[in-house]
């Protein structure tokens, strides 16, 4: 079983909704994670904010933190006067703390019981963050695309070729080089205790993250949503049929 995160809002963001229960929220995934797992071979399982993330991860083969809103500045120590004063439930492209607070947990507890973990785009952030990292608020423009015009799902531009470090898991799954799809403003960097960077773009972006000796990787792109097969979320599975043959 492979937990996957997602966002909460209210149902008055849904075109056509019933106006009775606008004030109501929504737990919502993208199934793309969903079916990527099941297609490798892995049963998905979504995880909603109110799952104890210690108790759940004692049930779970792995974990993948998906992307979403950018990680409220006051878990990684950036500048709170960033923060636009909305609800989130009411915009969800704003911060939700909450959110930020339950992935952070469920990272923390899933490395100390040593299942492994996925992070996707802002996922990979909230890693780095749960490590005690911190990220770039706002990529200046360049010579590279980082927030994409395309549309999902695409396998990217000639421009956004992240190149691997030796020996590193992602170089390991998908050779030196790979052309990715991105849609990110924001990104890693200093990288929390224990963190490596293993992969970036030309302009220097952190494309790609891992825990020495641990089933841990994080991607700055969407995996789920590469037109062609990412091996990423194959890895996922197989890292967690790993782990769950090693249980006594």
């Amino acid at each position: 079983m492979i937990g996957i995160t997602g966002r909460r809002f209210r149902l008055d963001l849904i075109r056509g909704a019933d106006e009775r229960y606008g004030d109501r929220c929504l737990d919502s995934y993208m199934s793309d994670f969903a079916t990527r797992i099941a297609q490798a071979g892995g049963l998905p399982v979504y995880l909603s904010y109110d799952t104890d993330a210690t108790e759940i991860c004692q049930r779970l083969s792995g974990v993948v933190i998906t992307g979403g809103q950018d990680v409220h500045p006051a878990f990684w120590g950036g500048d709170p006067a960033v923060v636009r004063d909305i609800d989130p439930r009411t915009d969800p492209m704003v911060h939700d703390a909450a959110r930020d607070e339950y992935e952070i947990a469920l990272v923390r507890a899933a490395l100390e019981q040593g299942i492994p973990v996925l992070g996707v785009c802002r996922g990979m952030q909230v890693l780095n963050v749960a490590l005690g990292g911190t990220l770039v608020a706002d990529l200046p423009s360049g010579s590279v695309s980082h927030l994409s015009a395309e549309t999902a799902p695409t396998d990217g531009t000639a421009d956004h070729l992240v190149s691997f470090e030796k020996g590193s898991i992602a170089a390991r799954l998908f050779g030196e080089h790979a052309m990715t799809n991105s849609w990110h403003h924001q990104a890693v960097d200093r990288c929390g205790t224990g963190l490596v960077v293993t992969g970036r773009t030309s302009d220097g972006v952190v494309e790609a993250v891992e825990l020495p000796c641990a089933p841990v990787l994080g991607v700055q792109w969407h995996p789920e949503w590469m037109k062609s097969e990412d091996p990423a979320m194959t890895w996922m599975v197989q890292a967690a049929a790993k782990k769950r043959r090693s249980l006594p």
